[in-house]
């Protein structure tokens, strides 16, 4: 009965009938409940209708013999309802395929772990897979891009889009998004053109699904013009763009975030503020990714302190960091850090906000958004010293610490990048050699160790005299030679830090090097020898004093005598070299020959002074009688007529 059912239903399904196969299932539910046939048939259909909830809802009455059975589907509902991590739990659980395969990237990807998806799309296009080709390698640019905007470039597999890939408008496209993650905004700018020619002209895509695939195009293109201060075609673009089209609310978000920041010249914070607000935050599978999310938090409460919304920032800033352990290395913790800072300093600057904001550091020193937010206020100030003691402060705390995550902090390569800026701003070279070193120690022994920050380490060492810090160094670039057999700085490091100690230990690898010949194929050698050779400073100091010593005995006047150089700055603003100067320029005005006093008292004291003159006796009785004794400085009269004063 149950077989014939089936068989009855299964004659009744189509694509366009699942309605009708949902009520057959239900029929044969009502007279065998645990049917799983039927209930496996009712789940996809279910899903065919894009009733997600009410799939779910099968599936758990269906008990755990249904979910075995149809482990893909249920792997599928969750990942659509944006329960990623069990979604992810559950396609592992389920029987192997290549349905299961892709659900697994996806899940991934949606979970943003790049990483894994990345591997398994590069483990599918390994096997036979011509027919899925197109849609690999769509989703292979994809995850590389997400990758680059997450930090992980190490993992990029993508360099340059080939032919094949700039056939379709969805590889270009995200092509473009891979070179605007590196920052290449005016290869993004090409590409995102290709992509969008290639769209409008497809002959296999409708009226109305090119106008959907162009969306996305479109709002990325005028964050690129925006990025690049294309203004006047930044403007134009947002004609082209319906965002009340867009069916994606993450989509939709975003658009409207650059749509009106495109715009933000004609708009007043207030309004602003209320736009930015306007579009509902999206939810479950199509919400926003992490970079993204930080990115509009960001803006909105920028438009927070612009409309001076300083308590209200304070308490939902604080709500968000009460949530979260200190210290924290995910952007979004730190950013509530610099925004609750800010929030606190109420818009002022320098040394008035450092005097709201210290005494949140002395409370919170393992906050590291806070600590970075007064360091780059002492930086802007020019106090880079008080900027090197309040990390150091901070990171003897965390030393102090028993707590692996404090270790982890105290160690963190971003964190110790912004120390050893500051060190080589005050040319502390033994600082940063320790520094670096104490953080290879730690990171070497780990499982995913950042390389960057080894290489730096192992640099840094090679220029140490002491032999335990060549050894180190020595390890540091072996380690790093042995994750990237590639790595040609990692066998330079390497024999470099083990040529002076132990040569024969380093000979047989000495043929990894690139040749001489072709490191310097590409050097013009006689334009070189034409141009010489560039002085060092200390010789290029001696040849100019040398220059300009010659010129000063070479500069002589009729005489004979060297002519004395004269600074721009001395000479009166009306000089002209032309004119011959007044000889008696230095003379007070009244003492020189070209002087006519007015009036007849005028004439009178001209008279008088002149050397030489007679003297009238009224002139003589006006002037002042020394006294006997008066050449030590005033004699008695001074004593005499000094008033008394408080002792």
């Amino acid at each position: 009965m149950v077989a014939q059912s089936l068989s009855s239903l299964l004659q009744q399904a189509s694509i366009d009938d699942h309605e009708e196969v949902i009520q057959s299932c239900n029929d044969v539910l009502a007279k065998s409940k645990n049917d799983l046939t039927a209930q496996h048939i009712k789940v996809i259909a279910l899903l065919k209708l894009d009733r997600y909830e009410d799939a779910l809802r099968a599936l758990e009455a269906g008990g755990d013999a249904l979910k075995k059975q149809a482990g893909f589907e249920h792997g599928y509902v969750l990942y659509k309802l944006g329960k990623l991590e069990e979604a992810l739990e559950t396609v592992a659980r389920a029987t192997p395929s290549r349905g299961a395969s892709h659900l697994e990237a996806q899940a991934s990807y949606r979970a943003e772990q790049f990483r894994r998806a990345a591997d398994i799309y590069e483990k599918l296009a390994q096997q036979d897979s011509s027919h899925e080709a197109n849609d690999l390698s769509i989703n292979s640019w994809a995850t590389d891009a997400q990758l680059q905007w997450k930090g992980e470039s190490d993992y990029v597999r993508h360099e340059r889009p080939s032919r094949e890939d700039l056939e379709s408008f969805e590889t270009s496209y995200n092509a473009a998004c891979l070179n605007i993650a590196k920052g290449q905004l005016r290869q993004g700018e090409v590409l995102l053109n290709r992509a969008k020619n290639i769209c409008q002209t497809a002959e296999d895509l409708s009226v109305e699904e090119k106008a959907a695939e162009l969306l996305p195009i479109s709002v990325q293109y005028l964050y690129v013009l925006m990025q690049q201060g294309k203004t006047e075609e930044a403007e134009a673009l947002l004609n082209e763009i319906a965002v009340d089209d867009i069916s994606e609310l993450s989509t939709k978000k975003i658009a409207k975030n650059n749509i009106v920041l495109a715009q933000q010249s004609a708009l007043n914070p207030f309004i602003l503020y209320k736009a930015l607000h306007d579009t509902p935050d999206a939810k479950d599978n199509d919400r926003l990714f992490d970079f993204q999310s930080n990115i509009l938090t960001g803006n909105s409460h920028a438009v927070d302190l612009l409309v001076q919304k300083y308590d209200g920032m304070i308490r939902s800033t604080a709500k968000g960091l009460a949530k979260s352990s200190y210290p924290a290395g995910d952007a979004k913790t730190n950013l509530l850090s610099v925004y609750n800072a800010a929030a606190h300093a109420q818009g002022q600057e320098g040394q008035r906000a450092l005097k709201k904001i210290l005494p949140l550091l002395e409370r919170r020193p393992k906050d590291l958004g806070l600590l970075l937010t007064v360091v780059q206020l002492y930086v802007n100030s020019g106090n880079t010293t008080s900027a090197i003691t309040a990390i150091e402060r901070s990171l003897h705390i965390l030393e102090e610490s028993i707590s692996e995550a404090d270790q982890e902090a105290r160690f963190n390569p971003g964190l110790l990048s912004v120390l050893v800026s500051l060190y080589q701003r005050e040319g502390r070279k033994l600082q940063i050699r320790s520094t670096l070193a104490q953080a290879a120690s730690y990171w070497r022994n780990k499982p995913e160790p950042p390389s960057s920050l080894l290489r730096a380490a192992a640099t840094s060492l090679l220029h140490s005299e002491n032999p335990s810090d060549l050894n180190i160094a020595g390890d540091l670039f072996r380690s790093l030679y042995q994750q990237d057999s590639n790595d040609r700085v990692a066998i330079a490091g390497y024999i470099a830090s083990k040529a002076t100690s132990d040569y024969s230990q380093i000979e047989s690898q000495l043929n990894d090097l690139p040749a001489v010949d072709e490191l310097i194929a590409d050097i013009d050698i006689a334009a070189l020898e034409s141009a010489g050779i560039l002085p060092s400073a200390s010789s290029a100091a001696a040849a100019a004093a040398a220059f300009a010593g010659a010129r000063k005995r070479s500069a002589v006047n009729k005489d004979g005598r060297s002519a004395k150089r004269v600074r721009k700055s001395r000479l009166p603003k009306d000089y002209n070299p032309d004119k011959k100067p007044d000889p008696e320029r230095w003379l007070p005005l009244r003492d020189r020959s070209s002087y006519r006093p007015k009036g007849k008292k005028g004439k009178q004291r001209a008279a008088e002074r002149t050397q030489g003159g007679p003297v009238s006796e009224k002139t003589e009785e006006s002037m002042p009688q020394q006294k006997p004794g008066g050449g030590g400085g005033g004699g008695n009269n001074a004593k005499k007529n000094k008033k008394k004063g408080k002792r």
